[in-house]
């Protein structure tokens, strides 16, 4: 929409733009057919799209052939979008998007978003969206300058900090272009700035420990001014020694050290190591006939080199709202790396049962001792990975500590979001995950 056709229609309407809601709406057609230009939709994609105020993105990505999920918390502007674009692949959304389930997006197959964050609550809706691991492919935000230039920033500039580096563990960032406070109306007092947010390759960066790189990179900016040394004193004993091993000055800032450094850093204070593969390519694992019945033990290269039966257990751990955790696999493991799986699984070592395999797996992956109910068990198959597996079930009041050199990442889903993630993106699961899946929720059905 241009400028007069904007205050029309806010006439028309009844609307007067809601400042405690951010709201002003951008009237540069040209401008918004280039932002959406920068997504590349295509018919495949679901769009996201945060504040869509009187549909000047929505418009463009609709001509795409894309379908939009628009979340509008202004109950008069959810209305006038329903009318506006009615018997288009829109939906609508009357919502706070701060209250949005992210992961009922797994179930799409290739998401975008689109946002012109409300200045107020950028960084919330930001980091709510943008959490790993994420559904979402590709976010294309419009900010405040300032915060644009915070995500995309280099070490050593003013703008380098901590939220910086929390955003970049997981992605890149590209500073599109700025935009001139006056293609909005009303108009704001600053300009705003074009971001492009990308997933990182997975295995881009070395591993560490996520919640422990937050925590030391929240304190290494707590006092910009101050000597890193000085306020990570309580993590590293011994700094300057680290310092000179990690290769960074022993006077140094926090905004002196590069992402890969504050990784190093991490990794320092607290290792991440990989399992080692010559002992458990040692390991031996009880090797069964098409009965499951004992036939000797092998060590786990011969199994999986032969493709040998063999036994497994896998565990889903539920939370009290009926939610079920996933784990990421670990990029070490020798099979389905970076994979979703069970909440904890693994084989049956040699002389182990499958209950006493069971209880240390959840103790090893999770860290957690819960009373487990068997479930099922699935025959040996090549959808198994010829592997009997007795399939268990546990509730859990609190929160799994996921073993990190075992799992990368974890999620609670409800088995609705599980279901449409399984059919929408099926290359995302181990092989054995979706036969347990699937035959835990015909026996729930039946």
């Amino acid at each position: 929409m241009r400028l007069s056709q904007i205050s029309a229609t806010l006439r028309d309407i009844r609307v007067s733009p809601v400042r405690s809601l951010g709201q002003t709406f951008l009237h540069d057609q040209n401008l918004a057919r280039w932002i959406v230009k920068q997504a590349d939709l295509t018919d495949e994609d679901y769009v996201i799209e945060i504040g869509p105020g009187l549909g000047a993105l929505t418009e463009f990505a609709l001509a795409k052939g894309t379908r939009v999920l628009a979340i509008e918390k202004d109950a008069r502007l959810t209305k006038f979008l329903r009318e506006k674009f009615r018997d288009r692949q829109l939906e609508v959304l009357h919502a706070d998007a701060l209250r949005f389930d992210v992961r009922a997006l797994f179930a799409q197959q290739r998401v975008k978003l689109l946002g012109n964050l409300p200045y107020y609550i950028s960084s919330q809706l930001l980091m709510k969206f943008v959490t790993y691991p994420s559904p979402i492919s590709l976010w294309l935000f419009m900010l405040q300058k300032e915060m644009a230039q915070r995500l995309s920033a280099a070490p050593s500039t003013s703008d380098y900090g901590a939220l910086t580096l929390l955003v970049q563990l997981h992605h890149r960032v590209k500073y599109l272009r700025t935009i001139r406070a006056s293609v909005f109306l009303p108009r704001p007092e600053v300009d705003s700035a074009l971001v492009r947010i990308t997933p990182r390759d997975p295995e881009e960066l070395p591993v560490c420990d996520q919640e422990l790189f937050a925590a030391l990179v929240r304190r290494g900016f707590s006092q910009r001014r101050k000597q890193l040394g000085k306020l990570l004193r309580p993590d590293v004993a011994d700094w300057e020694k680290t310092a000179q091993a990690l290769g960074f000055d022993r006077k140094a800032r926090a905004e002196t050290l590069s992402l890969r450094q504050w990784i190093a850093l991490t990794n320092h204070v607290r290792p991440l190591e990989p399992p080692e593969r010559r002992a458990n390519d040692a390991e031996r694992f009880p090797v069964v006939d098409k009965n499951d019945r004992l036939l000797g033990e092998a060590s786990r290269a011969e199994v999986h080199g032969d493709n040998l039966r063999h036994r497994a257990v896998h565990i889903l751990i539920f939370n009290d709202a009926g939610e079920v955790y996933l784990q990421k696999r670990s990029r070490w493991k020798d099979r389905h790396p970076l994979l979703w799986d069970s909440s904890a699984a693994g084989h049956l070592c040699a002389g182990e049962g499958y209950d006493d395999a069971a209880q240390r797996e959840l103790q090893e992956e999770l860290g957690i001792n819960v009373p487990l109910g068997k479930v099922l068990k699935l025959p040996a198959s090549a959808r198994t990975g010829q592997e009997f597996i007795c399939l268990y079930r546990g509730l859990l009041r609190g929160d799994p500590k996921p073993n990190r050199s075992e799992i990368e990442a974890g999620v609670f889903c409800s088995p609705a979001i599980v279901d449409g993630w399984i059919a929408a993106r099926p290359e995302d699961f181990a092989p054995g995950f979706v036969e347990c899946w699937g035959a835990y929720r015909r026996k729930k059905r039946a």
